[in-house]
Order: C-alpha cells, then structure tokens, then sequence
C-alpha cells in the first residue's frame, strides 16, 4: 500500500476497507468496527499482562521507563477507564502511583527515574509525556485529596518545563526579531542551552495538556515553542533536527514535521492558519503558516503502511493525530482550490493505516513489535498503535478536535 493509494478517492465497488454498495458498506463498517474493537481489547489487555508489579511499563532493558508508562497509561485512559472506574482502573491507579512514589518527582519539579542511565541524560522526554499523562488523569479526577497531590506535581512540571527551555533569537525576513525556545534532551541549564525537534514536540503537548486540565501555563513558554517550530521550517515545509539560525532553505525530516503537525494542532495553531488562508489576500508559498506548510511536506513525504521506514511509530503517533484533527472536510480550509481528490483526509488514512495495524498485530499476545533497531519495545509501539486505533473515541481532550 503507497502514498498513491492514501491520496487518491477509492473506487465505487472495492472490496473490503473500501467503498461498497449502500447495504454492503453498512454492514461492512459494521464488520469493520468490530474488528477495531476487538483488535484494541486484545491490544489493551496485552499492556494489562505486561504491566510491572509496581505499575510502571518500560522499553528493552528497563529502558525509558517514564516515557513508556506515560503512552501507555494514555491507551487506557482512551477506553474510557479512568481512576474510579472501567475495565482498566486498576492498571491506570498502578501507573500514577508510580509516578507519584517518593523519589519520582523532585521539589523543582522533574519527572522521571533519576537513577535509569536511559533518563538520567533525556530526562525532558519524560517530563513532556508524564506530564500529558498526569494531566489528563487529573482532569478526570474526583478525589480531593489525589487531586491535590497531582496538581501540586502538574503545576511545579509546567514551572520546571517553563524553566528548562532555551531562550534564543530568531531574525525574522522583514529584519525583526523574535523570542524562540525549544527543549533539548536535559534543561536549557544543563544542556548548554541546546534544543532539537523531537524533544521539543513532548513537553509543548504535556503544557497544553496542563492547560486543557485547569493548571496555570505561561502564555509566553507556548508562544517561544510555536515561534521555535516556525523558526526551524526549512523552504519546502519540513522540520530541521534543532535550532542554528537564520532561514533554512533545504532539507527537513517528515519525522520530525508529522512531531510538529500533531503536538501544533493542540495549540492553537490550526484554527488560526484557517482564519489566515480564507481571509483576503491569503498568503503565498514560504509565507503561509507554518502548520499549513507541514501538512504539504507531510502529504509529499510519508508513505503509509509500506514497509520499515526509521522512528515509524513515533511519527505516525504524531502524524495520526494531525490527520484525525484534519477530519474530513477541513483540507480545503487549508488549501482553497485545490482538487478534492488530492485531499488529504482522516478517512483515507483509516482505509490505509487501520486494515495495517491489524493485519500486523500479533493475534497471540494481542501487541505489536515494531521495529527498525531503536530499542522502544512492543510495550510503546502498542500503546502508540492503540492510541492511534482510538482517537475517533474522542475521551480526552488532548486528542480531540
């Protein structure tokens, strides 16, 4: 299955995930439904089974382990259990306790298992997807008390957050300046100041996360993470590794674009590139918004269920959610004029990364493997792929449109 297929209207009368005759096709969605179902049960018991003694979940090794409980606790809070109730309270109630054991979070405000090697040198991953998680357990939570204890823990992250990313200037074309602050892999202090995209993308959505449950989040640590994105925008719409300077007229990863699409849509930045492209004398070319440039870089770049491409799971977590918020009439917003059947959609990309999914689910254990060599584990790679399996559910805020 290619880029071709994704992009193009499928034709009236295909078998299968494809059109079908009135009554066919709605006793085919029916079919097709359930299948969905079943596959994220099975995917949601696997993590029940793997799930550590003590809550947490981890890559190969013991391994990023606040990275890997955070995804995961994520899948479940998607089904709809949450701490007081459903099928996965227990597991979901295992993983924040966890988080909140003595010695996972610090006075300033740091998440993570400061003695693991794999976090004591990238903790902010971390930080960003704790956060995402705690937040979205907070907002759902009714206990005065563990309320208390996860807003203490929500609001000293965002400070820490706020505190650990980088200041620096970006000259804009009309000779202006502008305030820009990424993350790298430790704080701005303990890392000389560098940043880089993937980093950055994690806590930029665990602060948006903080926001949606009702903690205080500085207005200007979103606005310097946003301008930071745009500053690393290269001429043809993708994401270059981290900040250098100036204008960067080639290259881009769609790794790293599809990170940006997925964690800009939760900020804002979707409606507003709406509002700019219909309104009078919409811009042209490299002067569109940025998250309108992303999604034509994404459109050209990444292939959908066709082989082993590097970091897959983690740009299709990204790119999942910016094709969900995308829906299916939204393109044109983006796009005015162009051809609807080169339009991007939520629905194409169903018919093309869901039949995928589970097709390639182990039916035995109910998980995924993944792969390309980058030590994550069937523990993320099936927390991702449940979570792209249920964004249609709409449960958390995070991930809604």
């Amino acid at each position: 299955m290619d880029r071709r297929r994704f992009l193009n209207t499928t034709a009236a009368g295909a078998l299968g995930w494809l059109g079908a005759a009135p009554g066919l096709a709605g006793a085919q969605d029916k079919k097709k439904n359930a299948d969905v179902e079943a596959a994220v049960d099975r995917g949601l018991e696997y993590l029940k089974k793997i799930q550590a003694q003590d809550g947490h979940w981890e890559a190969p090794g013991g391994n990023y382990p606040t990275t890997v409980t955070a995804i995961c606790g994520m899948a479940l809070l998607m089904e709809g259990s949450n701490l007081r109730e459903g099928k996965f309270s227990d597991q979901i109630n295992k993983a924040v306790s966890w988080f909140l054991a003595p010695g996972r979070t610090s006075p300033e405000g740091k998440i993570g298992n400061f003695n693991n090697p794999s976090e004591g040198t990238r903790y902010m991953y971390g930080q960003g997807y704790g956060t995402l998680f705690l937040a979205s357990v907070y907002g759902e939570e009714e206990d005065k008390e563990q309320r208390k204890k996860l807003e203490a823990i929500l609001t000293r992250s965002v400070d820490f957050i706020a505190k650990a990313q980088t200041s620096k200037k970006h000259s804009l074309p009309e000779g202006k300046s502008v305030d820009i602050g990424g993350w790298g892999y430790v704080s701005a202090k303990d890392g000389s100041n560098f940043d880089e995209g993937s980093v950055t993308v994690a806590p930029l959505q665990g602060l948006r996360a903080a926001r949606n449950a009702g903690i205080k989040v500085p207005k200007e640590t979103i606005d310097k993470a946003i301008a930071y994105l745009d500053a690393c925008t290269t001429a043809d719409g993708g994401i270059v590794y981290n900040y250098t300077g100036g204008r960067v007229n080639q290259g881009g990863s769609h790794v790293l674009t599809s990170a940006a699409l997925g964690s800009g849509i939760s900020t804002g930045m979707f409606t507003q590139a709406i509002a700019v492209m219909n309104g009078k004398n919409p811009p042209k070319g490299i002067d569109r918004p940025s998250i309108v440039r992303w999604f034509e870089h994404c459109k050209k770049h990444i292939q959908i269920a066709k082989g082993r491409v590097g970091h897959e799971e983690y740009m299709m977590y990204y790119y999942a959610q910016g094709m969900y918020a995308l829906g299916d009439d939204r393109y044109a917003q983006l796009f005015p004029g162009e051809p609807k059947e080169t339009h991007l959609t939520w629905s194409k990309f169903k018919d093309v990364m869901f039949p995928h999914l589970l097709e390639t689910q182990d039916k035995t254990s109910g998980g995924w493997v993944g792969g390309g060599g980058y030590g994550i584990g069937p523990a993320f790679v099936t927390a991702i792929y449940l979570t792209i399996l249920q964004l249609e559910k709409g449960i958390l805020p995070i991930y809604q449109r």
